[in-house]
């Protein structure tokens, strides 16, 4: 069963005191569905599995930082996030897109799998309107699309991940054996140390780039938008500022190849609109 794994794993963690969810199968019933060794440490990660796997991520991630309790602002992240989200090559996961305001002048934004993304109000901040808004959600949307934080998991840990569970999961009814829940959270420090330490690499932050420009010209958005944004980052990144900074390519790559790509269309008409609603907010 493709979603076993990390329901598997979500149990493990409920069994040592963790909160992973209550839609947790039982591990008897997923042993019983389950499929040989060799073809589940052939397959990718599933749906389901990144899901939880982004569940994780995204409370290391709020370890980190402060979450905002400005549910107004919290609210309309949501709704810009949403609007880019339908029109990507990636409209649904498996529980939904979901966005959230990290409480931090570090200018930067998270994309965890399967579809919890973080922006700071410090790169809103950054933003003049709403279209630069929603082509860094955009960009942070296209890493979901393209799994690039589940791609991030060594091969080697994923193919030890399923084993294990195949080899494993019949023998225990309680709750998964420790050497799962260690193997699981090797999955989640691979991701964490990509998206907010190491960074992701260049050839994907530029097909990220590439994916978010289609996607804000599919929901209305002024493709424009992206190269304006980067110029904006690439004036601080000069100035020696740090998070967004730290973990991507330098800006004047990305932003010459934003520039080329997103064409000379004239802006959408209601971009005056949402430039009052993106300013009406305290940010």
């Amino acid at each position: 069963m493709r979603e076993g794994l990390l329901l598997l794993l979500a149990a493990a963690l409920l069994a040592a005191g963790g909160c992973a969810g209550a839609d947790v199968m039982s591990v008897a019933t997923l042993a019983a569905k389950g499929v040989p060794k060799a073809a589940q440490a052939a397959r990718p990660i599933s749906d389901s599995e990144e899901y939880y796997l982004g569940r994780a991520v995204a409370a290391r991630v709020l370890g980190r930082y402060p979450l905002s309790q400005d549910p107004q602002l919290t609210l309309y992240v949501n709704e810009v996030g949403l609007a880019v989200a339908r029109k990507s090559s990636r409209p649904e996961t498996f529980r939904g897109y979901h966005f959230a305001v990290l409480d931090t002048p570090e200018p930067n934004a998270f994309a965890c799998p399967g579809g919890i993304i973080f922006i700071t109000r410090g790169l809103m901040a950054m933003c003049d309107n709403e279209d630069q808004l929603a082509a860094a959600l955009a960009h942070e949307v296209a890493h979901v699309a393209n799994k690039d934080g589940a791609n991030s998991i060594s091969k080697a840990r994923w193919t030890e991940v399923v084993t294990a569970m195949g080899a494993e999961a019949a023998r225990q009814y309680g709750g998964a054996p420790g050497s799962l829940v260690s193997l699981f959270e090797g999955s989640i420090d691979d991701v964490f140390k990509t998206i907010v330490v190491n960074g992701y690499s260049r050839g994907a932050e530029e097909a990220a780039d590439r994916e978010a420009l289609r996607t804000l010209s599919r929901a209305g958005y002024d493709p424009q938008a992206l190269p304006q944004l980067l110029s904006k980052m690439q004036a601080k990144e000069q100035a020696g500022a740090g998070g967004i900074y730290r973990t991507h390519p330098p800006t004047g790559d990305r932003l010459a190849k934003a520039k080329t790509e997103a064409g000379a269309a004239p802006p959408p008409k209601e971009e005056a609109v949402r430039s009052q609603r993106f300013k009406s907010l305290k940010i």
